[in-house]
C-alpha cells in the first residue's frame, strides 16, 4: 500500500495560495472531460487524483472495472497525482470538469482564495488524519493532549492550533515536535504520538499490533475526506455530467460495500504496485471511514452543511482566512446530491 501522506498535512492556506497563482494554467490534477463530436459516443473522462491511487479510490475504480461510467455514457481513464500535482488550474480553466481534494480544507483556502469552487460528494466522513500513540503512554482523548509531546508535520501544525481552540486549550500547554511522514520518532520514543492517515496500515504496523489510533474528529475537529469539486458555472451549466458521474462512482462504491475482497482484488489487479496483502487488510477501515448512519438515510456521499460551518468556524477562528472566511454557501451545493438521490447507495458502516 502507498504511505499516502494527507494533503492536508502539505496544503494548507500559503501552498494552496501558492499552487493556485503560479499554477492556474497549468493543465494538473483533475477530473478532464471531453464531449464527442459524434452523437452517442462515450464522453472520455481522464480523472487525475490529487493523490496516488490508493484504497481511499477503490470504489471509483471498481466502477470503471465493473463498466459503470462506461453505461453511464463516460470513457474513463483514471491518471495518479503525486507530490507536485496541481488540481485547481484545470478546474478552473475548463479543462476538466470536476476534481478531487483528499480534504475540506483544501477547498476551505481556494475559495478563501477567491477561487469559485463548491463541494459537490464527499467521499469519506471524516478525514483520515489521526494521532497514534503506544499504550505505555497513550492517547485516547482531548485530556490527553497537554502530557505528550505531539509529533505533528510543520504543514499539519495549523490543525493543532485548531484542535487546542476547539477544546478551549492554550495551544502554549501543548508539546509539539516537528516530524516527518514516517513512524521512526514514535518508534525511538522521541514523541508520544505521532499524526498521519489511519488508513497507511502498513506504515503504521511498525509502531505494534497494541498502537492507539485517534482521529482528529474525536479530538473535536470534524472534516470530511475524498472532496469531489466543481466550478460555479460547471455546477450551473453541467450538472447532468457531474450527476452521471457521481451516481456511477456510488454504484462502485455500492458495490465495493457488498463485495470487499473482491473490490480489493479488482484494484490490485487494475494497480499492481498496491499491496493484495496489505489492501485486504485495510478494506474493514475504508468502508467504515466511507459508510455511516449518514450514508444510510443520505447515501453514499452525503455530507451535512452544518458540519461544514463548523469547520469554517473553526479555522477562521484560528487566523486560517486573513481576506475573510468563505460563506457557507461559496463552498458548497446540495444540487448534484439532490439529483442523484434515488441512485447513490444506502448503506452504513459494515457490521453496523
Amino acid at each position: 500500500m502507498f504511505n499516502t501522506p494527507c494533503l492536508m498535512n502539505r496544503m494548507n492556506r500559503r501552498s494552496m495560495l501558492k499552487s493556485t497563482v503560479t499554477g492556474i494554467a497549468a493543465f494538473g490534477a483533475g477530473i478532464a472531460l471531453v464531449i464527442p463530436e459524434k452523437a452517442g459516443a462515450a464522453a472520455k473522462v481522464t480523472v487525475k487524483y490529487d493523490w496516488l491511487i490508493s484504497n481511499g479510490q477503490i470504489g471509483d475504480v471498481v466502477a470503471v472495472e465493473n463498466g459503470y461510467f462506461e453505461e453511464a455514457g463516460f470513457e474513463v481513464e483514471f491518471s495518479p497525482g503525486g507530490p507536485n500535482s496541481q488540481t485547481v488550474p484545470p478546474v478552473i480553466s475548463g479543462a476538466a470538469t470536476l476534481g478531487q481534494f483528499s480534504e475540506t480544507t483544501q477547498l476551505f483556502n481556494a475559495r478563501a482564495s477567491g477561487v469559485p469552487v463548491k463541494i459537490l460528494a464527499c467521499g469519506y466522513r471524516t478525514g483520515p488524519y489521526a494521532f497514534t500513540s503506544k499504550p505505555e503512554k497513550p492517547l485516547r482523548s482531548v485530556e490527553d493532549l497537554e502530557g505528550l509531546r505531539i509529533g505533528i508535520q510543520p504543514t499539519a501544525r495549523f490543525l493543532i492550533d485548531a484542535i487546542a481552540a476547539k477544546n478551549g486549550i492554550d495551544v502554549g500547554d501543548l508539546t509539539v515536535v516537528n516530524v516527518g511522514f514516517d513512524k521512526a520518532p514514535l518508534v525511538r520514543g522521541e514523541v508520544d504520538t505521532i499524526g498521519g492517515w489511519i488508513t497507511n496500515t502498513q506504515a503504521l504496523s511498525v509502531i505494534g499490533e497494541d498502537r492507539i489510533d485517534l482521529l482528529v474528529r474525536d479530538l473535536g475537529l470534524p472534516s470530511y475526506a475524498n472532496v469531489y469539486f466543481a466550478t460555479d458555472n460547471a455546477i450551473e451549466t453541467n450538472a447532468g455530467t457531474l450527476a452521471r458521474f457521481i451516481a456511477a462512482a456510488g454504484r462502485g462504491w455500492g458495490w465495493t460495500h457488498a463485495n470487499p475482497e473482491e473490490a480489493v482484488r479488482k484494484v490490485v489487479a487494475a494497480y499492481p504496485s498496491l499491496s493484495l496483502e496489505w489492501e485486504l487488510k485495510t478494506i474493514g477501515l475504508v468502508l467504515e471511514m466511507s459508510f455511516d448512519s449518514d450514508t444510510a438515510r443520505g447515501g453514499w456521499g452525503t455530507f451535512d452543511p452544518m458540519s461544514i460551518e463548523e469547520q469554517l468556524s473553526i479555522f477562521d477562528g484560528i487566523g486560517q482566512y486573513p481576506g475573510g472566511r468563505p460563506a457557507l454557501d461559496d463552498v458548497h451545493t446540495l444540487k448534484i446530491l439532490e439529483m442523484t438521490a434515488d441512485q447513490r447507495p444506502r448503506l452504513n458502516a459494515p457490521g453496523a
